[in-house]
């Protein structure tokens, strides 16, 4: 497994730059003038699915699993990897909702799939979600990505990706409602969205180009919208860092549930 190396090395981004970079990326920005639209409040948290213990069955007696991931259509579950067997699934209610659930799923040795974490509160961007994404649309883009390196400020709880703890994930101001960002990225999982994979999330190459955005991570909830990330709370987030295995090749698959319902 590859292993970042950050401790002594130059760094990639100024602590007193990040904030400015993130103006263009998923992350953090200064409350807007406008109030933002009213959205339903997040889901409440309920007790991760429960799977039997010891080998499954050749007909699967998990309860609840199936061919398919729960609330993804044809075509969107056509874009899962053949060799995935887990995904973090985000779905939103309308394509203009900023609160969304988040379950972890996983595929047994027969290749039905069951719900292995969650359900868990997320938020998204402030306008919603978005097939087309651009920087600065504040809206979260729709698809399914790899998600294969992690980070943040704080040590590492324990992850099998990837870990870059590194004092750049520091971060000050306010966001959309006025909450402080401070301490947002203790802990960040990098989206493969327009970013090289296999690189410290704090990495700054845009192969689509600096105008398609970037830096969509997966971190700490802030309580309010962000740029275009998706946003857990602090311990169900380090609970998805120890969860997620490299050698399942996870992926998030997020949008709103009319989108990944096709």
């Amino acid at each position: 497994m590859p292993a970042f190396v950050r401790k002594g090395a130059p760094a990639l981004l100024g602590a007193g730059t990040l904030c400015a970079a993130l103006l263009l990326t998923g992350c953090a920005h200064p409350a807007p003038t406008a109030p933002p639209p009213a959205t339903a409040a997040p889901t409440a948290k309920t007790p991760a699915a429960k799977t039997p213990s010891g080998e499954a069955a050749a007909t699967d007696a998990r309860p609840g699993s199936a061919p398919r991931i729960a609330g993804l259509g044809p075509r969107t579950q056509a874009r899962v990897p053949d060799g995935t067997t887990q995904a973090l699934v985000v779905t939103g209610a309308t394509e203009n909702s900023n609160t969304a659930t988040a379950v972890l799923h996983q595929r047994g040795p027969d290749g039905r799939w069951y719900e292995s974490g969650g359900p868990w509160p997320a938020r998204n961007a402030l306008r919603g979600w978005t097939d087309d994404h651009w920087a600065g649309d504040l809206r979260t883009p729709i698809g399914v990505f790899r998600v294969g390196d992690a980070g943040g400020r704080l040590p590492d709880p324990g992850a099998r990706l990837p870990y870059d703890e590194d004092p750049e994930f520091a971060i000050s101001g306010t966001g959309f409602r006025g909450e402080p960002l401070e301490g947002s990225f203790d802990h960040v999982i990098a989206i493969d969205y327009n970013r090289v994979p296999g690189r410290t999330p704090l990495d700054k190459e845009r192969p689509l180009g600096a105008g398609r955005g970037g830096g969509v991570w997966i971190h700490v909830d802030h309580g309010g919208p962000t740029q275009a990330c998706i946003a857990l709370d602090r311990e169900d987030l380090r609970t998805l860092l120890v969860a997620l295995d490299p050698a399942a090749e996870p992926v998030v698959v997020m949008g709103p549930a009319p989108a990944l319902a096709r």
